[in-house]
């Protein structure tokens, strides 16, 4: 029963458990990081955990993030692979090895302007995320894009998803 005093104690004793847990975690990232998750950020998390929804959030999130990449991936060997017919029609036609070379400089080009619009892509996903998690009432979430707090945000999910494979 929720209001019964077994109930709190399991919860104190989750809670406990699972605030060992983030410590023992957070002890184990480099020391630069360490230093921006706070004892209080740390309680916080605990808290949520305990709690219960921030797990199904984060899997959820992780599901997203993978079917993303491994489209824009798709996308990206799609780009390359018509890169690749094109040149190969080039030579089939016999165009100048000028030409030939002048074709590598550009599609070089086009794939590098191509990598920045998926990398473009995956940056907005991050953001999306970012707000996710902070809607949800997840510590230490907010948007960004200041590479150690980003950095900061990942070592904080690595933490969710660990003590979710755990299922305390």
């Amino acid at each position: 029963m929720p209001g019964s005093p077994g109930h709190a104690e399991d919860y104190q004793a989750r809670l406990y458990l699972l605030l060992s847990q983030l410590q023992k975690m957070a002890g184990e990232i480099p020391a630069k990081f360490q230093q921006r998750i706070p004892y209080e950020l740390l309680s916080s998390l605990a808290a949520s955990l305990a709690q219960g929804q921030i797990l199904e959030i984060v899997k959820m999130l992780t599901e997203v993030q993978q079917a993303t990449e491994k489209h824009l991936f798709q996308q990206r060997l799609q780009f390359i692979n018509r890169q690749k017919m094109e040149k190969q029609e080039m030579i089939v036609k016999n165009f100048s090895q000028a030409k030939i070379v002048a074709a590598d400089a550009k599609f070089k080009d086009e794939l590098k302007q191509h990598d920045m619009k998926l990398v473009t892509q995956l940056d907005q996903k991050v953001s999306d995320q970012q707000v996710t998690l902070e809607r949800a009432g997840v510590p230490g979430f907010f948007v960004t894009n200041n590479p150690t707090e980003v950095q900061v945000q990942m070592f904080l999910l690595e933490f969710i998803v660990k003590i979710g494979n755990k299922d305390f």
